[in-house]
């Protein structure tokens, strides 16, 4: 007897409809698994034989079993065809009683004990069975809220295999769960670290601003102890909300990469990455023998905070390049070819050097010239003239700090910073896949800035003075019109495009900490 349903194969970020087929027939117990399987699929034959025992639903007789997972090209990879396998087998062996199973798509590994367990990838999968119009996907418990954030399709938690067999049999009710996505958005508590923590450092601060308003690159240079990181980490607490569309392409990256296992199934908040700077090239961009999302993808439309920026490997720092222009990843392996999003703001703090007092006003510093060189050049020009803010953080007095008052709170910040966020979404809403100043078109800056005619050539005979290029030109108009933005006004003048120029310290020979 013939059976099938419905599961999806993870490609990238999205999933392809995997239809799984199960005959049996009277024989000698022989179970085989065709389709491109991993060995992880093929283990299923060792793990649902005894499911089905420890659920009582042994098969009375012995059976020859033969599953087909197609397209029979796409390789099939996890444990995640369990369950669609063990409630095709017992209707192909007469034990669920129900004559539209291929309207149902499933997911779920199953222990030894009949349990159904929570997989990666949970999100997408959902999403492409809403496409083909399945009615309903049964998937595992600790799944269940993640999964059912999708609208249209009914998403049915079961906690075991004789679960979905009642149901199947429609000998149990199981009330299909939801959640909106709204209110989880809504729920978000935000970040306990605030800017209110922060004295001193006011043009730090500033620039921080510009760019989160803007979604700009940034690099601070300073000391140590000068409080580079202290500012990175209170980024998150003015970052503007993230929309419905946003969390839902964040949260399936992050159910891909399995990081939304356990508590925070669905992301509410834009993501802070901050990986240490050991990672390799692999786990910053992403790939491996199976292609998995990296660092630059998990902090899409969030943060991506390198600290100690010179000393992440050269090899890792310049695979950033292309991610930072394009904002996607194309990963080419022998056994697949996927493309991840990246679409993320670099935030990068490191010291002038190797002991990190170059030109410091309080410490000498030990390092040579020609140390000094060395370190700095660990970031290359290509990878520094993607960066659109780059400033000096000096240390703060210590005796200055118990009279200094405290910051300005996150909470006034962020909400310039969603001011200006809403006026970019409403002159981008006729450009797709553009929603702030830093993903501009090119072609479309001279238009967005209204320029004077002035203006633009005082601009060019200053960017030809610093010896930028065409690039850093591009990135000076959007600081410029993300200045303009925060002071809520439509035309560009000359005093933005002075505060952007301000912001290319490392360009300017007069930078007290960049050789």
């Amino acid at each position: 007897m013939l059976a099938k349903c419905y599961s999806g194969a993870i490609n990238g970020v999205d999933a392809r409809t995997v239809e799984i087929e199960v005959y049996s027939q009277l024989g000698t117990s022989q179970f085989a698994i065709v389709g491109l399987p991993d060995t992880a699929v093929k283990e299923a034959r060792d793990r649902i034989p005894k499911a089905l025992k420890n659920q009582g639903l042994a098969l009375k007789k012995e059976y020859d079993v033969t599953v087909n997972l197609a397209p029979a090209d796409v390789r099939k990879e996890g444990p995640i065809y369990d369950l669609p396998i063990a409630v095709c087998l017992l209707k192909a062996t007469g034990r669920v009683r129900n004559n539209r199973l291929d309207e149902y798509g499933m997911v779920g590994e199953l222990a030894l004990s009949g349990e159904v367990r929570q997989v990666r990838g949970i999100l997408p999968i959902v999403i492409e069975m809403r496409r083909i119009g399945r009615r309903a996907v049964l998937v595992p418990e600790g799944n269940a809220e993640e999964a059912s954030v999708v609208s249209g399709i009914d998403v049915i938690p079961v906690r075991t295999l004789q679960d979905a067999v009642l149901y199947l049999s429609g000998e149990r009710e199981v009330e299909p769960r939801r959640t909106d996505i709204a209110d989880l958005l809504a729920c978000d508590r935000g970040c306990d670290d605030d800017f209110a923590d922060v004295k001193g450092q006011t043009d730090a601060r500033h620039a921080i601003e510009v760019a989160v308003a803007g979604g700009h690159n940034i690099l601070m240079i300073g000391s140590p102890g000068s409080g580079k990181t202290m500012l990175a980490r209170r980024i998150p607490s003015i970052l503007p909300p993230l929309t419905v569309e946003e969390a839902l392409e964040v949260s399936r990256i992050h159910s891909v990469a399995g990081a939304a296992k356990g508590e925070g199934c669905f992301v509410t908040r834009r993501p802070f990455r901050a990986p240490h700077h050991t990672v390799s090239s692999i786990g910053l961009l992403g790939g491996g023998a199976h292609p998995m999302p990296g660092e630059v993808s998990l902090a899409h439309r969030g943060v991506l905070f390198l600290d100690e920026f010179a000393e992440f490997p050269r090899q890792a720092l310049e695979v950033l390049r292309q991610p930072l222009e394009d904002g996607h990843v194309a990963v080419s392996r022998a056994a697949a070819a996927c493309d991840y999003p990246s679409k993320f703001m670099l935030v990068a703090a490191m010291n002038p050097c190797p002991c990190g007092y170059y030109n410091d006003e309080t410490r000498p510093c030990r390092c040579s010239q020609n140390t000094v060189m060395k370190y700095q050049s660990r970031v290359s020009g290509p990878l520094l003239d993607r960066i659109d803010i780059q400033i000096e953080v000096p240390p703060v007095k210590v005796k200055e700090l118990p009279t200094m008052a405290p910051g300005e709170p996150s909470a006034a910040i962020r909400e310039r910073v969603m001011r200006a966020r809403a006026i970019q979404a409403e002159r981008y809403r006729d450009m797709p896949g553009v929603h702030t100043n830093a993903e501009v078109k090119s072609r479309d800056l001279a238009r967005v800035c209204h320029f004077t005619e002035h203006d633009r050539d005082e601009l060019v005979r200053t960017i030809e003075r610093l010896n930028l290029s065409a690039r850093a030109y591009d990135k000076v108009l959007r600081v410029a019109r993300t200045l303009a933005d925060l002071e809520g006004v439509e035309a560009v003048g000359n005093e933005h495009v002075l505060g952007a120029l301000s912001f290319r310290r490392m360009d300017d020979e007069q930078s007290s900490f960049w050789i």
